[in-house]
C-alpha cells in the first residue's frame, strides 16, 4: 500500500466507533479505499444498518480523501451531502471508498459509495466540503 498522511494521523473517535481501516489509497489522484466494521450495534429493528450510521461511514470515507490528496494539510467539514440509500446493509465489513472530484481553494467536491463485500452498492454519497488548514492531528 502507499504512503499517505494518514500513517502519521491519529484517528478520532468517530472513525474507531466505526472500526475504519485504511486499505488503498491514490493521493496524486484523490481517491481512497476504506474498511468500516458494520456493527450489530448499528442496526435499526429490521436488523440492517441503520442509515445515519451509513451516512456517516460515506462522511469519515470523503473527508480522508482530501487529507490524502493534500498530503495532510486540508481537513474539511461538510457543507452539504445528499445520500442515496440503494440496498440494504448488514452487518459485517462494509467498503467505502471516495473520489475527490474538485479541490479548490476554499471547497472540494467529493463522491463517495459504500459497498458489501460481496459488491453489492449500498449507499452513493456526493459532498461540498469547506477545506480548513490542518493545525492539528498530523504528527
Amino acid at each position: 500500500m502507499v504512503k499517505t498522511a494518514l500513517d502519521n494521523f491519529q484517528r478520532p473517535p468517530c472513525a474507531e466507533l466505526l472500526g475504519w481501516r485504511l486499505l488503498d489509497a491514490g493521493p496524486e489522484e484523490g481517491w481512497i479505499k476504506l474498511a468500516f466494521d458494520g456493527k450489530p450495534q448499528f442496526c435499526n429493528p429490521a436488523g440492517f444498518i441503520q442509515g445515519g450510521m451509513l451516512a456517516a461511514m460515506l462522511d469519515d470515507t470523503m473527508g480522508p480523501a482530501v487529507l490524502v490528496m493534500s498530503e495532510g494539510r486540508l481537513y474539511t467539514t461538510t457543507i452539504s451531502m445528499t445520500v442515496n440509500f440503494l440496498s440494504p446493509a448488514r452487518p459485517g465489513t462494509i467498503i467505502g471508498e471516495a473520489k475527490v472530484t474538485q479541490l479548490g481553494k476554499s471547497i472540494a467536491f467529493v463522491e463517495a459509495k459504500l459497498m458489501a463485500e460481496d459488491g453489492t452498492v449500498l449507499a452513493t454519497a456526493s459532498a461540498s466540503e469547506r477545506l480548513l488548514e490542518a493545525a492539528r492531528g498530523v504528527k
